[in-house]
């Protein structure tokens, strides 16, 4: 079940948003909260936020960037925060925070509606994300791992190590097979390896550090596109660790 927060000082806005959100989704848990505080005091884990910025004492970017740190520090999964307010100076502090949307007071509703039904099948996108994973034949054996236990992926003359969080495993096959299998969250750093962005805890122009204490080369000529990647993967609410 979809879950999620609506956090806005003024009652009519925070009544006016859950009726736009449950006319377009049925399957879903809503939590209203009137201030920022109270949200953070909350221990629900939520899909989407939705957030006023103008609020007493706390405001929503203050509010934001406490939900991020504690995301990262418990390595969770970034939830999508959408900013509602009549403000629109505070734009660029919103993206700062990665903000998935900004909407302006008085809301557009068609807008809402747009806005909503994309983070809502980013949601599930995600979802479908923790629950994938691929089959490895090693030793005569057949083992399920999951994507989001992989450190990353070593090539070794013909074989390849595949790093994870029970152990390494070795198998036969090639590095362009796991990079078309893997998908987009992992990123071809260098001939020899493929890393699991949501495993990376630090990275310079030559070197990526992996949360399990490892260290991998970044091909030089790789640097740009590698950030422009790893962007692209943090913007769309994957966890960072760096």
């Amino acid at each position: 079940m979809i879950k999620i927060a609506v956090c806005d000082d003024e009652v009519q806005i925070r009544h006016s948003l859950i009726c736009l959100i449950k006319k377009q989704i049925n399957d879903l848990k809503i939590i209203e909260f009137s201030s920022g505080e109270k949200l953070l005091d909350s221990t629900e884990e939520f899909d989407i936020i939705f957030l006023d910025i103008e609020m007493d004492t706390l405001t929503g970017i203050e509010v934001a960037k406490q939900i991020r740190e504690k995301q990262e520090k418990n390595h969770l999964m970034k939830g999508i925060i959408i900013f509602v307010t009549g403000y629109r100076e505070y734009m660029e502090a919103a993206f700062d925070v990665n903000a998935y949307h900004y909407l302006v007071k008085p809301l557009d509703e068609k807008k809402m509606v747009e806005v909503l039904d994309r983070a809502m099948k980013d949601v599930i996108a995600k979802e479908m994300l923790e629950k994938q994973y691929i089959i490895l034949k090693s030793s005569g054996m057949q083992k399920k791992v999951f994507l989001k236990d992989i450190y990353y992926v070593e090539s070794n003359n013909k074989k390849v190590i595949i790093h994870t969080n029970d152990g390494n495993i070795e198998i036969y096959g090639k590095m362009d097979e796991f990079e078309n299998e893997l998908g987009l969250n992992f990123y071809r750093c260098h001939r020899c390896y493929l890393v699991n962005m949501e495993k990376i805890s630090a990275y310079s122009a030559d070197t990526i550090h992996v949360v399990n204490g490892d260290t991998l080369i970044l091909a030089r000529k790789k640097y740009s596109e590698f950030i422009k990647e790893y962007m692209r993967y943090a913007k769309s609410g994957g966890i960072v660790n760096v």
